[in-house]
C-alpha cells in the first residue's frame, strides 16, 4: 500500500464519556549494579483524551514495588509528573474518507530506585481508576472499569544472570489509523538492550479491584493537579471481555500477532473503541526471565481507505483448491479492479477486473495474487499476497496424562501431503502461568491448576502452509466417579451389582463374595452389612468412593389413614416404608405407579394398594381415597347495561353458602346499579366433604354516558340549505321531521322558504344498546342574502353584555378565519368559530381604548366564499 498514515489511534473523536485514560506501560533501564543490590531508571508512560475537560494526569502518582512471586508489598514510591506533551493530526490524504482529527496527551514520570538483589524478583505497579467508557470489546454495561500497569523486574531464579536486566521497551509508532472492516498493520514492536530474545502475545488486560482511587488520572474532576492513593497488592485480574472477544483476541478471530515481530494485522472490527494488551517475553539462554506489558484503547474509525488491501496469505491448505478473494478495502473510492494470480514459474494462470476473484487452482504450489484498484485513476494502488495451494495439511495433536502436578505429555500428529511439518508453537493454556509455551514437536507441561485447559497448536510445513488447532483438555485433581448408589438394602440371599462408571482402571475391596472386583460394575453376595470401596487411577491420578450394603430380612411398609378428597384434585401417596422397589394399583390414576410416592387424580372413591420390595422380599398395604364433587357455582351470563341504570345478576348453586364480592345482598338474583363496568364473583362452599370454595365470575359493562349533540345553534337566509350535524351515538331521530331530507340520519339537509324568528329542533341519539340521550338547536332563518355580522363596538368588562368582539354568521356553513389586528398590525386574536370572539386581552393582560381592524373569510351554503373586513372599538 502506497498511503503514508500518520494518524493518532489514541484520541479519536468518539461521543464523549466521563473518563478519559487510554493507555500505557511501564520501562526500565539498569543504571548501576553494585553491594548486593541494582538501581533501575523507570519510566511510567500513561496516555489521555484531549477531548474531555477539565481532566489531568495524577501528579503525584503511586509506583507499588511487590515481590514478584509472593505478591508481598515492599514500599510505594510517589513521583511526581515529570512532563506532559500533546500529539494530535488531522490526515490530508484524498484518498482517505473522512478522516477523524487526532488529539492526545502522554504524560511521563521518571524516577531512580535501588533494590537488592532477590530470588523472586520484583514487580512494579501503577493503577488508574477508569480507562476511558465505552470499550466495545468488553461485557455489555461495563464502565468507568480501572486499569493496572506492571513492569517485571526478574529475580536471580531460574536464572543467576537475569536480576541485571534492562526490559524490553516498546518502540512501535503510535501513529496509525485503523479504519473498520478494512485491513491494517500495527507495530507492538519492541527492543531489548541486553540482547534478549523477544516473544510477543496478546494477553489480559488488567482491571483494578481494590484500589481506592483517587480524583485525577484514573476518574478524577477538576483542572488541578490530582493525586493517586496506594495500589493494590497482585494478583491482578482481567477486565470482563464480552462475546467474541478475549485476552487471547481482543480484535476478534481476524486479528493476529506475530510473536517474532509484535506486528498486529487482519481485517479490524467495526467502529469503536476496544482495549488491547501485548505481553512481550524476555528469553535468556533458553528460559523466560520476564515479561513486560502494553495495554491501550484502540479507537477503531468509520474512515475507509482507497487501497489495494489483501491478507498476506491464503491458505489453501485443507480439502480445496478454489480461492474466492475481495478487496478487504470497502472505499467508495474504488472504482476498478484487477486481478492477475501467477505461479512460481510467473506464468498468468487467471486474471479477472471483477470486484471479487474467483478461482479454483488446478495443481497444487505456491501462487502470487496481485491485485490493483483504480489503474490510470485516482488514489490506484496495488498489492501482492501468496496462496499456497498444498491441499492435504491437517493440524492434530494427543495427550497423555491428566493430573495436577504431573507432566502431561502432548504429542504432534499432524499430517500432510506436501512437504514436511517444520514449526511448533503450542500454548497450553494454563492461566496466569507466564511461560507455559513450547517450540518443541512433543512437549510436556505440568499444570498448576485444575480444571478445561485450551491448548493451542500453532503448526507449518515446508510448503508454506499454516493452521491453528485448539483442544480442551482436562486437568483433574481426582478423577470423578459416578455411584448409582452409595446405600442401598439387600435381602439375603439375593446377590447385588454394583454400579460405577468414570475413565481408568477399576479396583474394588474388600474382595468378599464379589465377583469382578476389577470392573466398574461387580456382582457380591452378603448375608450381613458390608462397606466396599472402590479406587479409581487414571493416569496416575487416584481417587476413591464407598458403597454401604445393608442386610434386612423384612421389609417395612405403612400408609397413612384413609382421606377425603375433592373431586378432580390430586393427592401425593406418602407411604413409610425402606422398600427399594415399588408397584401401585390400579395404575390408570397414577402419575408414575412404579415410584415411591406417585400422584393420584383419582375420578372416584379408589382403594390403592403397594408393593415395596427389597430384592426378593415384599409387603403390601392399601389405602381408600374418597372423592367428594366441588359445589356448582354459577354467576349467570355477562351482560351490558346503560350508564347509570340497573341490572339483575342471575346466579345458580348447589353449595350450602354463597357470598358475593363486592359485597351484595344475600340473594342469587342481586340487583346492581355499577358506576362502571364491574366483575362480581360469587364464591361458594359446601358441607358435604369437600372443603374447599368455588368460584364464578360475571361482567357487567357499563356503557359510557351518551353525550348527544346536534350543534351549535345557528342562522341561515331564505333559499339556501342547512345540513344538520348530530353526533354522541349510532342512530339518530329528528323532531320536527318536517322539510328534513331524511329525520333518521346524522346529517339531514333542510331549505328555508319562508323567515322565522327561531326554529328548534330536537335529535334523539342512541348508542348500540339502545340507550338514549337528546340534544336541540336553534336556527335562526333572515330575508337576506348571507352575510356575517360584527359589532363596531364592544365592552369587555364582565357584564354579560357585549363582552365580546365576534362574528355572527347568517346563511354562513363556515368560518375559515377571523382575526383581529391592533393599530401596528399584531394579530391580537383569530379563530375558525362562529360565534367565538375576542376578550380584549392579549397574554392575559386588558387592552386600552382604541380602534382595532378584523378581517373574516367565511364559506355559505352554496360553497361560495365569502370575505368582509372592517373596524371595531375596544370601549373601557
Amino acid at each position: 500500500m502506497k498511503h503514508i498514515l500518520l494518524l493518532i489511534f489514541l484520541g479519536y473523536f468518539l461521543p464523549l464519556k466521563a473518563d478519559h485514560i487510554t493507555g500505557g506501560e511501564m520501562y526500565y533501564v539498569l543504571t548501576n549494579s553494585s553491594g548486593g543490590s541494582n538501581t533501575y531508571h523507570v519510566t511510567l508512560k500513561q496516555f489521555r483524551s484531549c477531548f474531555t475537560p477539565n481532566r489531568n494526569f495524577y501528579n503525584p502518582i503511586y509506583i507499588g514495588i511487590f515481590n514478584r512471586i509472593t505478591g508481598e508489598r515492599i514500599r510505594d514510591e510517589q513521583v511526581p509528573l515529570s512532563r506532559e506533551e500533546e500529539l494530535s493530526a488531522t490526515s490530508t490524504d484524498p484518498c482517505i474518507t473522512r478522516p477523524p482529527l487526532i488529539c492526545f496527551y502522554v504524560g511521563y514520570w521518571e524516577f531512580d530506585i535501588t533494590l537488592p538483589l532477590s530470588a523472586d524478583g520484583y514487580l512494579l505497579t501503577s493503577q488508574v481508576t477508569n480507562r476511558v467508557d465505552g470499550i466495545n470489546n468488553l461485557e455489555s454495561g461495563y464502565g468507568r472499569i480501572g486499569a493496572t500497569y506492571t513492569a517485571e523486574i526478574p529475580g536471580t531464579r531460574p536464572l543467576s544472570t537475569a536480576a541485571n536486566n534492562s526490559s524490553a521497551q516498546f518502540t512501535g509508532s503510535d501513529l496509525v489509523t485503523i479504519c473498520a472492516e478494512n485491513s491494517f498493520n500495527y507495530s507492538f514492536a519492541a527492543q531489548d538492550a541486553d540482547g534478549d530474545e523477544l516473544r510477543y502475545y496478546f494477553c489480559e488486560a488488567y482491571q483494578t479491584v481494590g484500589y481506592a482511587g483517587g480524583g485525577g488520572g484514573g476518574g478524577g474532576g477538576g483542572g488541578g493537579p490530582q493525586t493517586s492513593q496506594p495500589v493494590a497488592t497482585p494478583p491482578y485480574y482481567s477486565v470482563p471481555y464480552g462475546s467474541g472477544f478475549n485476552g487471547n483476541s481482543p480484535l476478534g478471530g481476524r486479528v493476529t500477532i506475530n510473536p517474532t515481530t509484535g506486528m498486529i494485522s487482519g481485517i479490524a472490527p467495526g467502529v469503536g473503541i476496544y482495549v488491547v494488551t501485548v505481553c512481550v517475553q524476555e528469553i535468556r539462554n533458553g528460559v523466560a526471565i520476564a515479561v513486560q506489558r502494553k495495554d491501550l484503547q484502540l479507537n477503531i474509525t468509520g474512515c475507509t481507505i482507497a487501497a489495494a488491501s489483501l491478507l498476506p496469505e491464503y491458505m489453501l491448505c485443507g480439502n480445496t483448491q478454489r480461492l474466492t478473494v475481495a478487496n478487504q478495502s470497502n472505499s467508495p473510492l474504488i472504482s476498478s479492479w484487477h486481478w492477475e494470480f501467477t505461479n512460481s514459474a510467473g506464468n498468468v494462470v487467471y486474471n479477472s477486473n471483477t470486484q471479487t476473484a474467483d478461482f479454483n487452482f488446478t495443481a497444487p504450489g505456491t501462487y502470487t495474487v496481485k491485485l490493483t484498484t483504480n489503474r490510470g485513476m485516482q488514489c490506484p494502488d496495488s498489492t501482492e499476497a501468496k496462496a499456497f495451494v498444498y491441499p492435504g495439511f491437517e493440524p492434530r495433536f494427543s495427550s497423555a496424562g491428566a493430573c495436577i502436578s504431573k507432566p502431561v505429555l502432548f504429542r504432534d500428529e499432524t499430517t500432510t501431503r506436501f512437504g514436511t511439518v517444520n514449526f511448533w508453537d503450542w500454548d497450553f493454556g494454563d492461566i496466569g502461568t507466564q511461560t507455559d509455551f513450547s517450540s518443541l514437536r512433543d512437549p510436556s507441561w505440568t499444570y498448576a491448576s485444575q480444571g478445561l485447559k485450551d491448548v493451542r497448536l500453532i503448526v507449518h510445513n515446508t510448503v508454506g502452509c499454516k493452521d491453528t488447532l485448539v483442544r480442551q483438555v482436562t486437568i483433574l485433581d481426582k478423577p470423578p466417579i459416578s455411584l448409582a448408589f452409595r446405600d442401598t438394602l439387600i435381602c439375603p440371599p439375593d446377590p447385588l451389582q454394583l454400579q460405577a462408571s468414570g475413565l481408568g482402571v477399576f479396583t474394588w475391596s474388600p474382595n468378599i463374595n464379589m465377583t469382578g472386583a476389577n470392573t466398574p460394575n461387580p456382582r457380591v453376595n452378603v448375608t450381613s452389612d458390608t462397606k466396599y470401596y472402590v479406587d479409581l487411577d487414571y493416569d496416575g491420578c487416584l481417587n476413591r468412593d464407598s458403597v454401604m450394603i445393608r442386610a434386612v430380612n423384612h421389609v417395612s411398609l405403612t400408609l397413612p389413614a384413609d382421606t377425603v378428597i375433592c373431586l378432580g384434585d390430586a393427592i401425593t401417596l406418602r407411604p413409610s416404608s425402606d422398600g427399594l422397589r415399588y408397584t401401585w394399583t390400579p395404575a390408570a390414576s397414577l402419575d408414575n405407579a412404579g415410584i415411591k410416592n406417585p400422584l393420584a387424580t383419582p375420578t372416584g372413591n379408589t382403594h390403592y394398594t403397594v408393593t415395596a420390595s427389597i430384592s426378593n422380599c415384599t409387603a403390601t398395604a392399601d389405602i381408600n381415597v374418597s372423592t367428594v364433587p366441588y359445589p356448582l357455582a354459577n354467576a349467570g351470563q355477562d351482560t351490558v347495561i346503560c350508564f347509570d341504570s340497573f341490572a339483575v345478576l342471575h346466579a345458580t348453586t348447589d353449595g350450602s353458602h354463597y357470598t358475593w364480592t363486592p359485597v351484595l345482598p344475600h340473594t342469587l338474583n342481586p340487583l346492581v346499579r355499577p358506576e362502571a363496568t364491574t366483575e362480581y364473583v360469587i364464591t361458594v362452599t359446601d358441607t358435604r366433604g369437600c372443603p374447599k370454595p368455588v368460584t364464578d365470575t360475571v361482567l357487567v359493562t357499563v356503557l359510557p354516558k351518551v353525550n348527544a349533540s346536534a350543534g351549535r345553534d345557528t342562522t341561515v337566509v331564505l333559499g339556501q340549505p342547512l345540513q344538520l350535524n348530530a353526533s354522541g351515538g349510532l342512530s339518530y331521530m329528528w323532531f320536527p321531521p318536517t322539510g328534513l331530507s331524511s329525520p333518521f340520519i346524522q346529517n339531514p339537509v333542510i331549505t328555508f322558504n319562508t323567515p322565522t324568528p327561531a326554529i328548534r329542533y330536537k335529535v334523539l341519539v342512541q348508542d348500540e344498546a339502545g340507550c338514549a340521550d337528546s340534544a336541540f338547536i336553534t336556527v335562526k332563518v333572515y330575508n337576506t342574502l348571507p352575510q356575517v355580522f360584527v359589532p363596531t363596538a364592544f365592552t369587555p368588562n364582565g357584564d354579560g353584555a357585549n363582552d365580546y368582539l365576534r362574528p355572527i354568521g347568517a346563511g354562513i356553513k363556515e368560518i375559515r378565519y377571523f382575526s383581529v389586528y391592533n393599530r401596528w398590525g399584531q394579530m391580537v386574536f383569530t379563530s375558525t368559530a362562529n360565534g367565538l370572539g375576542w376578550d380584549g386581552r392579549i397574554n392575559g393582560a386588558p387592552q386600552s381604548t382604541g380602534v382595532y381592524v378584523w378581517q373574516v373569510k367565511a364559506v355559505d351554503y352554496l360553497g361560495y366564499d365569502f370575505f368582509l373586513t372592517g373596524t371595531a372599538t375596544l370601549l373601557r
